[in-house]
């Protein structure tokens, strides 16, 4: 199909991004790289009047380091994020789990920061950000403000921005030296995943100081395995005890149910793909 008419513009700084927001209301859209919103609009799910280009905004692409945190630009294509020096030595999750995204072609002009703000429940990045504890800068008329990761994502392709705002970064805590590793299941090459885990741990010799694991896909929104993480802290890093953690995957979610899989299904598949998660990042 063809995109119902609308206007565009391609501001050069965030400040006019947010101006054209604003004057144009509810009826604006932020483009980042498109390969969400063009399929939409294509399918006229959305119509909107104006669309408001980010791409030219420079100071929004990008990772640099702040003190114990990366800071990674909206604008940040997936192939910046998977091959950056500082997120392989600082941020691997987030590495490993670009890996999995799509394919090259989309990795090329998906943006880091897009497929965050588009928030879709089985996207692959709003899992590691949530794992991670990451906060999420997001600028509107009223200046800055820093969201966590845990209050970003709301519900189904909701987030914390409001019209007129847009996300510009995101604030990474260093997790140097941690194991880490991404579990994806889907039907095909390129997929979105049916289910998915992204599992962060820190070890002190052969004992679990820290786990941090979040789901992809078992909720409309990205899930923290709550149950996993208690039960891995101060369990040695062997193969019984990343089982008998596995085993609280599922607890507390509300996967969706549609033609791929029912919800006692993707149940099953959060406790397996958490069990080969962690056994992956350990290497056990």
């Amino acid at each position: 199909m063809i995109p119902a008419s609308f206007d565009y513009v391609a501001p050069s700084t965030v400040d006019e991004a947010i101006r054209a927001l604003t004057e144009a209301g509810e009826d604006a859209k932020v483009i980042a790289g498109g390969q969400s919103l063009l399929p939409v609009l294509r399918m006229r799910l959305a119509t909107p009047t104006l669309l408001v280009d980010l791409g030219k905004i420079g100071e929004l692409r990008g990772v640099r380091e702040d003190g114990d945190a990366l800071v990674i630009g909206a604008m940040t294509t997936h192939y910046d994020v998977q091959r950056d020096h500082l997120v392989a030595e600082h941020a691997a999750l987030l590495a490993r789990a670009t890996d999995t995204v799509a394919d090259p072609q989309v990795r090329h002009r998906g943006t880091f920061g897009g497929s965050l703000a588009h928030a879709d429940p089985a996207g692959d990045l709003p899992a590691p950000v949530l794992a991670l504890d990451c906060e999420l800068v997001i600028a509107g008329p009223d200046g800055r403000r820093s969201v966590p990761a845990a209050e970003f994502f709301q519900d189904l392709f909701t987030t914390a921005l409001a019209e007129n705002e847009i996300l510009v970064e995101v604030r990474v805590p260093k997790h140097t030296g941690w194991y880490s590793h991404y579990e994806k299941f889907n039907r095909v090459a390129q997929a979105w995943s049916m289910v998915a885990v992204a599992a962060a741990v820190r070890t002190d010799g052969a004992t679990i100081t820290e786990a941090r694991v979040a789901l992809t896909n078992m909720g409309s929104t990205p899930m923290r395995a709550t149950g996993v993480e208690q039960a891995l802290v101060g369990q040695p890093a062997t193969a019984e005890a990343i089982t008998a953690a596995a085993a609280h995957a599922a607890e507390g979610t509300s996967p969706p149910v549609d033609g791929n899989a029912d919800a006692e299904y993707r149940q099953q598949l959060a406790r397996v793909l958490t069990g080969r998660a962690l056994a992956s990042a350990i290497g056990t």
